[in-house]
């Protein structure tokens, strides 16, 4: 470090190391940026898509086919007690049914709910072209300003607004985005050149990088998972109808499967 009439020369090693250091920290916000809006956005458009137009017919399959299961069981356990010569008690096995098929109706309650929640985005305003770049550059803005992995010094209410303007992001509330940037503060005080200051970036320079890294490792899974999965059928409405036609296909069958058992039932009780 020189000093000339009072002014602070840094040197070059030091200048790169914090030209390289903010290159990390813009680089990181960007691709933080890219996954929550993968993750926060473009997820949940997807699987809004897909539950629109095949979630419904899904849901329909699989509560048919627990139906079937069940009453394929309410057979067995009917046969197991006229072979036994014991009475048959309906109400009591329908309510040791209800116990054993407490882990379908909850998948059940959870498909119905997947679907709900798509309907419910269905009628969410959707924000203008010009209105998501401004949600895409506020956000990157308060993550930037707000982030943890690029600011770990932060104080709990910071760490509370950073909440908050992911909350915001992740509904498309742009309005409390815009309080949200509104608070944070303009960029901390400059670092001077000295021993420890080096070490200190240097520090920071290797745990950006790290980040970085595990950034891209994270957004590459979600793409590679359920719903993007879909996004090739989804682009294909040929393959979507096809894709109908084949569950149609077999919540007959499992129809039709109930039906028997449901026959057999009946005879059983006579």
């Amino acid at each position: 470090m020189d000093k000339t009439d009072g002014s602070v020369m840094l040197s070059p090693d030091f200048e790169k190391l914090k030209a390289q250091v903010e290159k990390l920290r813009v680089e990181l916000s960007m691709r933080v940026l890219e996954r929550d809006t993968l993750q926060f956005v473009e997820a949940k458009n997807l699987e809004m898509a897909y539950m629109l137009e095949i979630g419904a017919a899904e849901y329909r399959v699989f509560k048919a086919q627990c139906a079937m299961l069940r009453m394929k069981r309410k057979l067995e356990m009917i046969r197991a007690k006229k072979n036994r010569r014991e009475p048959v008690d309906e109400a009591t096995i329908d309510a040791a049914l209800d116990g054993e098929f407490e882990a379908y109706q909850k998948a059940l309650d959870e498909r119905l709910h997947a679907v709900n929640d798509a309907l419910a985005r269905n009628r969410c305003e959707v924000l203008t072209e010009e209105e998501t770049k401004e949600l895409k550059r506020l956000y990157r803005q308060a993550v930037k300003a707000l982030h943890p992995d690029l600011h770990p010094e932060l104080t709990p209410e910071q760490l509370r607004l950073f909440e908050h303007a992911i909350d915001a992001y992740q509904s498309g509330d742009l309005q409390a985005l815009r309080v949200v940037c509104e608070l944070i503060a303009g960029g901390g005080p400059e670092e001077e050149e000295s021993g420890s200051a080096m070490e200190r970036l240097v520090k920071e320079r290797d745990r950006l990088t790290a980040l970085l890294k595990d950034v891209e490792a994270r957004i590459a899974q979600i793409q590679s998972e359920y719903p993007f999965t879909e996004k090739e059928l989804l682009a294909h409405p040929e393959q979507v109808e096809a894709r109908k036609a084949e569950l149609e296909k077999t919540l007959r069958q499992y129809e039709d499967r109930t039906a028997y058992y449901q026959a057999q039932i009946e005879e059983s009780l006579r």
